[in-house]
């Protein structure tokens, strides 16, 4: 057995395009569209498991777009997604540069948590040992829920 993917059903596949790739950084890896079901499917790997997602060797993250109108609840019992960083602080700069509120700042240089357009908490972590504690992270608050 091997995992494959997670689907998260997306309202606004623009705005989750805009999050999970120009502020998080994931690649889009392939993208479908089925006309007689109404949908599009567009498949997203990590910058370091884009080769491996070609050979369909690595997890990728499936943002399912209903074309119809829909409204989704919150995704918090979904659980979240996580994903590996070379540097949490830079990553955490960069999202809030792209407008992403860090719910859950890495005060620990190990673990931060942010959510995506639809409310999917998504879990970073610092590869390797954890980062010096070093301001403002150590400083900032929890926003919200994560």
């Amino acid at each position: 057995m091997r995992y494959l993917h997670t689907m998260v059903r997306v309202e606004n596949l623009e705005l989750a395009l805009s999050f999970y790739c120009g502020a998080l950084g994931l690649i889009e890896h392939a993208r479908n569209d089925y006309p007689s079901g109404r949908f599009t499917l567009v498949f997203l790997a990590a910058p370091e498991d884009v080769k491996n997602a070609k050979e369909l060797r690595s997890p990728l993250l499936e943002l399912t777009h209903n074309w119809d109108i829909e409204k989704f609840d919150e995704g918090r019992n979904f659980g979240h997604l996580a994903f590996e960083v070379d540097d949490i602080y830079s990553s955490c700069e960069r999202l809030i540069k792209n407008g992403v509120t860090i719910n859950r700042p890495p005060r620990d240089g190990r673990m931060a948590f942010v959510r995506s357009p639809e409310n999917i908490s998504i879990e970073l972590l610092q590869s390797g040992d954890a980062l010096p504690a070093t301001e403002p992270w150590v400083s900032m608050k929890n926003e919200g829920t994560w």
